[in-house]
C-alpha cells in the first residue's frame, strides 16, 4: 500500500457511520452470499425490525434508507445495510497499519478484518465466517462503528459487544479486557432455531459460532490439526495384526466450507484417500484454488474408478465431489467399496436455512426453497438424512468406523426419524469426542492452542513455529507415559506445518499442546519479541472447541458421564476467569458448531508485546483457561483428567482441587436393591 493508500485507510476507519452517504453498490456476485432467510417476522415485527436498523444513523439519511433496508429484508430475510460495505481491501494488514492509541486494540482491528477476508470468510458480504450462519456482525454499520471504537480505545477502556453491536466504550483498567462480547445469550427458554431467525432478523442477536463472532477464525488451518489428529487416530482404531499403515485407507465425508474445508488437507497429511462431497461450488473452487483440496470430479461414473485407482496406488490424494453427499453414500454403498472411515462435516446445527442440502435438489433449487417453501424443505432435508443414515448403516455393517463430527449430524438425523440409535436409547455411532478427543486430548488439557503474527510476515510465523517445537522437544524429554505419543504428534505436526501451506489469511498456527505446553510456548514467544527475534506482538488464542472452554453434550463435553453434560457453568467460568487474569478479549456464545440452544461456548485473545506484564499475564491467565476444565472433567471421574489435574498439583503451588471418590458397585447394587 502507498503512504496515500494507507492514510485513506486509516481515515475510513477512524470515521465510522459516514457524514455523507456512499453510493449504493451492486451485489458482488463473484462472492459466495448466505442464502435467503425464510420471512419469519409479523408486520409490527418489521416495523421494529427497520425502526431497530434505522438507530444507526441520523435522521437526514432515514427517507433514503428505510425503503432499501426494508427492500433488503423482504429479499434476503435481514438488513445486512450492504451499502456500507467499505470499499478497501478486506485482510489483516500489519499491525502497525491500523489507526489506534492502543496496540491491544489494533490487534484486535486485525483480527476483525481477517474473519472478514473473502479468501477466510463463508459468506464476506453478509459478515459470515463459517457455518452457514457464524456472524462476525449483524450488519455493516456495527463493522464501521466498532473499528472506530478500537481507533479511539485507551488501554483504560473497554468495549462492550451485544450480539455484533458494539455498546459503547467504558473507563476500567490497564488488567481489564479491551472488548467484552457476547453473542446469542438469550433466555434458555426462547432459545430454539426459530427464536434465532426472529431475532437476528430484528437486529438484536446473532449467532457467533465459535470463533468467528470472538475474532478468533484462522481459516481451515483452525481445523485442520484437529482433523488430522482425529483422523489419525480413527485410522488406528482400523489397524490389524497385518495393517498398521493409513496407506491405502478411504476416509468419505462432506462439508467444503468453512472449518470443514480442512478435511482433505487432513486426509492428505494423514496419508489417507479421502473423498469430501460439497454442492456448493464456489466452496469447491476456493478450496481447489487454496490447494486445501487436489482433484474435483462431479461425476460419479468418474469418481468410483478413480478412488479405486487411488487405493490401489497407495498414495494419498484428496478429492472433491461436487454433487450430494447423499448419492456418493448410497452409491459406495450399491456398488459394496469397503469405506473405512466415514463422518459428515456439514452445518447441521443449521439444518433449514444452508447448513444441509438435501438430496433430489440442485444447489439454487434448495436456496430458493428454504425461503420460499421451509416447511417442504424441511420434510426433504429429513427425507435426505434417512437416506443417508441407511447408506451409512450399511458400510459400517461391512466394516466402516464412522463418527459424528460434532456438527448435531447424529442429532437432527434422529429427529428426522432415521435409524441411528441403539435399543438403550443411546446413537448407534460415538462422537468422536466420546472415542478420540475426549479420553485422548481433552482430559489431558491438549486442545487447540492458536497464535497469529502480528507483524504480518512469514518469517515471523517460521520463527514461532521453530520455538514451539523446541518447547514441545524439551518437554517431552521428561513427559509421562500417557501423554508421550500425542507430544511426539505435535511435534511432527509443527516441524510439517510450514511445508502443508496452511496459512489461509492471517500469519497464523494452530498447534494441540496442554497447559505447560502453552505457557511455555507463550512465553518463549514473548522472550523472542523482547530481543528481537519477532519483529511484532503475537495473538494468542484458541478454538472454543477445547478442553474448558464449552459445554455441548453432543460435543466437547459428550465423555461427561455424570450427568452434567448439559450443565454450562464450565464455560461461564472459564471467561470470568480469563477476564481478570490478563486476556485482551473474552468472549462467551449462545450456538456454535452444534447449534443454538445446545452450547454454550468461551472464548479469549491476548496480546503479548515482550514486556513483563505479558509474561505476567500469560503465566495466570493460560494456567486456569486449561485446568479449569480438567478439574471439572476430574470431578465427572474421567481418570485421564484426574492423573492429569495431580500432576499439575504437584507442579502448581496454590491449587487445591477437589478429587472423586468411586464407589464400588457392589454397595450401588446392595443399596437399590
Amino acid at each position: 500500500m502507498t503512504v496515500s493508500e494507507i492514510s485513506d485507510f486509516q481515515a475510513q476507519l477512524k470515521q465510522g457511520i459516514p457524514d455523507v452517504l456512499p453510493p449504493v453498490r451492486p451485489r458482488d456476485e463473484s462472492v459466495s452470499h448466505a442464502p435467503r432467510r425464510k420471512q419469519i417476522l409479523t408486520p409490527e415485527e418489521e416495523r421494529l425490525a427497520l425502526r431497530n436498523a434505522l438507530r444507526y444513523f441520523p435522521q437526514k439519511f432515514h427517507a433514503e434508507l428505510a425503503p432499501e433496508f426494508v427492500n433488503e429484508l423482504r429479499t434476503y430475510g435481514r438488513i445486512y445495510m450492504y451499502r456500507f460495505r467499505p470499499d478497501y481491501k478486506m485482510y489483516a494488514r500489519p499491525v502497525e497499519m491500523y489507526p489506534a492509541k492502543s496496540q491491544q486494540a489494533a490487534a484486535i482491528m486485525m483480527m476483525i478484518q481477517n474473519n472478514l477476508d473473502p479468501a477466510v470468510a463463508q459468506h464476506p458480504h453478509e459478515l459470515i465466517t463459517y457455518g452457514g450462519n457464524g456472524a462476525v456482525f449483524q450488519n455493516w454499520a456495527q463493522y464501521l462503528l466498532v473499528m472506530k471504537y478500537l481507533s479511539e480505545m485507551t488501554d483504560e477502556q473497554t468495549l462492550v459487544m451485544y450480539s455484533g453491536h458494539p455498546l459503547g466504550l467504558f473507563p476500567s483498567h490497564k488488567e481489564a479486557p479491551r472488548v467484552v462480547v457476547t453473542n446469542g445469550m438469550v433466555i434458555p427458554n426462547h432459545s430454539k432455531p426459530d427464536d434465532w431467525e426472529r431475532m437476528n432478523a430484528l437486529g438484536v442477536s446473532q449467532y457467533g459460532q465459535m470463533t468467528a463472532g470472538s475474532y478468533m477464525y484462522i481459516g481451515p488451518q483452525g481445523i485442520v490439526h484437529g482433523t488430522t489428529i482425529t483422523v489419525l487416530n480413527a485410522a488406528r482404531r482400523r489397524f490389524t495384526e497385518s495393517r498398521r499403515s493409513t496407506s491405502g485407507m478411504l476416509f468419505v465425508s462432506s462439508g467444503l466450507g468453512g472449518m470443514s474445508g480442512a478435511q482433505p488437507k487432513a486426509g492428505n497429511i494423514a496419508g489417507v484417500v479421502s473423498v469430501v462431497a460439497e454442492i456448493n461450488p464456489k466452496a469447491v473452487e476456493k478450496r481447489h484454488a487454496q490447494g486445501w483440496v487436489d482433484e474435483v470430479h462431479d461425476s460419479l461414473d468418474e469418481l468410483i474408478p478413480r478412488i479405486r485407482e487411488a487405493r490401489a496406488a497407495g498414495k494419498a490424494v484428496s478429492m472433491a465431489y461436487l454433487g450430494n453427499i447423499v448419492d456418493l453414500w448410497e452409491r459406495l454403498a450399491a456398488e459394496g467399496e469397503s469405506v473405512d472411515l466415514g463422518s459428515d462435516q456439514t452445518s447441521l446445527h443449521n439444518p433449514w436455512a444452508g447448513g444441509y442440502y438435501p438430496a433430489g435438489l440442485t444447489f439454487e433449487e434448495s436456496n430458493a426453497m428454504m425461503a420460499d417453501n421451509p416447511e417442504e424443505f424441511r420434510n426433504r432435508v429429513q427425507d435426505s438424512l434417512r437416506r443417508q443414515i441407511a447408506a451409512i448403516n450399511k458400510l459400517t455393517d461391512a466394516g466402516m468406523y464412522f463418527f459424528d463430527y460434532g456438527n448435531a449430524f447424529l442429532l437432527e438425523a434422529s429427529r428426522a426419524g432415521a435409524d441411528v440409535m441403539k435399543a438403550d436409547g443411546e446413537f448407534r455411532y460415538p462422537s468422536y469426542v466420546q472415542d478420540i478427543m475426549g479420553p485422548l486430548f481433552f482430559d489431558y488439557g491438549f486442545g487447540p492452542f492458536r497464535w497469529v503474527c502480528a507483524s504480518g510476515t512469514p518469517e515471523d510465523l517460521a520463527v514461532t513455529d521453530r520455538i514451539a517445537a523446541e518447547v514441545l522437544e524439551e518437554i517431552a524429554k521428561t513427559a509421562p507415559e500417557d501423554i508421550r505419543g500425542q507430544l511426539d504428534d505435535n511435534i511432527h505436526w509443527i516441524k510439517s506445518a510450514a511445508e502443508n501451506h496452511l496459512v489461509v489469511g492471517s500469519q497464523a498456527r494452530i498447534l494441540y499442546a496442554d497447559a505447560e505446553g502453552r505457557a511455555k510456548i507463550a512465553l518463549a514467544f514473548n522472550e523472542a519479541i523482547r530481543r528481537g527475534e519477532l519483529s511484532g506482538p503475537v495473538v494468542l488464542g484458541r478454538d472454543h472447541h477445547d478442553v474448558s472452554g464449552t459445554d455441548s453434550p453432543y460435543r466437547e463435553t459428550s465423555n461427561i458421564y455424570d450427568g452434567s453434560s448439559f450443565c454450562a457453568d464450565m464455560a461461564v467460568h472459564n471467561v470470568i476467569g480469563d477476564s481478570f487474569r490478563g486476556a485482551t478479549w473474552v468472549s462467551l456464545h449462545n450456538g456454535g458448531g452444534v447449534g443454538w440452544g445446545e452450547v454454550i461456548n468461551g472464548g479469549f485473545g491476548m496480546v503479548i508485546d515482550g514486556s513483563p506484564e505479558s509474561d505476567t499475564r500469560i503465566s495466570r491467565m493460560l494456567l486456569w483457561d486449561v485446568n479449569n476444565g480438567i478439574a471439572r472433567r476430574s470431578w465427572a471421574r474421567n481418570s485421564g483428567a484426574i492423573d492429569a489435574i495431580r500432576r499439575e498439583m504437584d507442579r502448581t503451588p496454590g491449587m487445591t482441587v477437589t478429587l472423586p471418590n468411586f464407589a464400588d458397585d457392589s454397595v450401588l447394587d446392595n443399596a437399590l436393591a
